[in-house]
């Protein structure tokens, strides 16, 4: 019965409770966590359930010549029967499914795939097959004798005031310049544009007084490049490239070109850090926007320390902790973080090279995806053990978090999709009750602090960038092998981008994230590092998983 050869063949029977025909199950393959299952639903259970269903909506059926809920049932039979035999079909094997669940107490890892046998006809018998593959059976996992290391980095003055200088870079001002400089890589100019392909006009390639950094990349590629060396008052034609993955497929990589008016050019002003600075924020003082940054720096260095302890706790879990993971869930993991991949090595300056490189990675990539799922299975084996939950209140909170990614529109048709589709609530309550039995773990551990300065900390993460961090379990991760720079991890998980106002061909995208510290920070992850890769803005679907 257990990991050793299939059995196909093996007939032992099942009857099921139903209460309108028991059920033939026959177990045809059991060969480690794969399961197989043929059920013959008998043509008198169907003709049953359609008797049932003419019952129900017989007082509903209008029919010239007969009174409201006065058709016969053989009418209604002749009328629906198609429709009322598949949903009587339908019926039938749910309650099949559910009921060989129940029965044989399975746990599928993944959806269970079932296929009606070729040649079905109405009236007949019908035989159906039913695949899955089960959850392992995982000892009580021990919990008893971690052992954790806190390394605390404190929030100084040093710090804060660094915090304090990159928020106000972001903020950069800019000023005039002479007419007669030529703008340079830093500079602003603004512009008035006028974009074609193929000598026609589009809709959106047009805009007047539009403010452009230089070097921003926040322009489809070789747009902002051009400009430099302009000076106020030249006019020019840009010649650029659509992305492929621009959004809008008109113009996706066509060639186009801008005519361009440059109208000034202006230079970075320098910012002075003081009291003037803090009230332009809308703060009272200095040391009232220091109060806010420390808060800010503080959070950061949290989740520093947060991202080294829980590296630490799960290797410790891995280490102690094995079992066979279903394939299919392993094959998915794997997927998802392979088209992450592949989507950061079509954004390289070289694809082919990039990809070719990743190529060479693949089996590590599976291992990887292999931890994570039994990372995973375990993680949620200790939180079911011990009473860990994520509440209604809190559940309820995720949806409406996550409804803000997408257009006002939209949002509500995204709260019940959530609500329907117990996969999508699934995946949206898994980084929070991972998060939850991480806590619950961090409580049982015995701790010992160490304080640190954050480039020691960032170095402890940073030197075991060849551990896997966590399980996929809905969460994002940055795992990947060591040995290949140049096969990049999976992406950061990506905030959905902003919709774009117009069609616009140098209309701004979203900007590239730098998928660097503070945002691993943020989302308690390694804070691996890697090469911006520049995003095409993507329209927001509605209710999508």
């Amino acid at each position: 019965m257990g990991n050793s050869a299939a059995r196909a063949g093996f007939e032992r029977e099942i009857l099921s409770k139903d209460k309108i025909e028991p059920m033939k199950t026959v177990e045809t393959l059991n060969e480690g966590l794969k399961r197989e299952y043929r059920l013959t639903i008998t043509a008198k259970d169907i003709d049953a359930r359609v008797d049932e269903e003419v019952k129900t909506i017989a007082p509903t059926v209008r029919m010239p010549g007969f009174r409201p809920g006065k058709v016969p049932p053989n009418l209604i039979r002749k009328m629906h029967g198609e429709a009322l035999s598949a949903d009587a079909l339908n019926k039938a094997i749910d309650a099949g499914v559910k009921d060989l669940m129940g029965k044989e107490k399975l746990r599928p890892a993944l959806q269970p795939a079932v296929t009606l046998a070729d040649g079905y006809e109405r009236g007949k018998d019908a035989e159906l097959t039913v695949a899955l593959e089960v959850l392992p059976d995982i000892e009580a996992p021990s919990i008893d004798g971690l052992k954790l290391e806190r390394l605390t980095v404190p929030a100084d003055d040093k710090a804060v005031m660094a915090k304090i200088e990159e928020f106000a870079a972001q903020m950069k001002r800019f000023e005039e310049a002479p007419k007669t400089r030529k703008a340079a890589t830093g500079d602003q100019v603004i512009i008035d544009f006028a974009g074609s392909v193929d000598g026609t006009p589009f809709d959106g390639g047009t805009g007047e007084d539009m403010a452009v950094e230089i070097g921003s990349g926040q322009l489809i590629p070789g747009f902002e490049d051009q400009l430099v060396g302009v000076k106020t008052g030249d006019e020019k034609t840009l010649k650029v490239t659509f992305p492929d993955d621009y959004p809008v497929d008109t113009l996706k990589g066509k060639d186009a070109e801008f005519a361009v008016t440059v109208k000034e050019v202006k230079v970075p002003a320098d910012t002075k850090i003081d009291d003037e600075f803090a009230k332009s924020l809308g703060l009272e003082s200095l040391d009232k926007l220091k109060e806010l940054m420390k808060d800010q720096v503080e959070q950061e260095l949290n989740g520093l320390t947060r991202t080294y302890m829980k590296r630490k706790l799960l290797d410790q879990l891995a280490a102690s902790h094995d079992f066979d993971v279903p394939p299919t869930m392993v094959e998915a993991e794997f997927n998802q973080i392979w088209q992450q991949l592949e989507h950061e090595a079509s954004h390289e300056e070289d694809p082919e090279a990039a990809k070719a490189e990743l190529e060479k990675d693949r089996d590590e990539y599976r291992s990887i995806a292999v931890r994570r799922v039994r990372l995973g299975l375990l993680l949620s084996e200790i939180g079911q053990a011990h009473g860990v939950q994520v509440s209604s209140q809190e559940m309820q909170r995720l949806i409406m978090q996550a409804a803000q990614q997408y257009r006002p529109e939209d949002r509500q048709r995204f709260v019940e999709y959530v609500q329907q589709d117990a996969l999508a609530a699934a995946q949206l309550r898994a980084p929070l009750y991972e998060d939850k039995v991480v806590d619950f773990l961090f409580d049982k551990a015995e701790i010992s602090d160490r304080e640190v300065t954050r480039e020691e900390l960032e170095a402890a993460i940073e030197a075991d960038e060849d551990h896997v961090h966590g399980p996929g379990c809905g969460h994002d991760h940055d795992e990947k092998p060591a040995k290949k720079a140049a096969a990049k991890k999976p992406a950061a998980k990506k905030a959905e981008p902003k919709e774009d106002k117009a069609a616009a061909a140098p209309a701004k995208k979203a900007p590239a994230k730098k998928a660097a510290t503070a945002k691993a920070e943020a989302e308690d992850k390694p804070a691996t590092k890697k090469a911006p890769a520049k995003k095409a803005p993507a329209k927001k679907a509605a209710a999508k998983d």
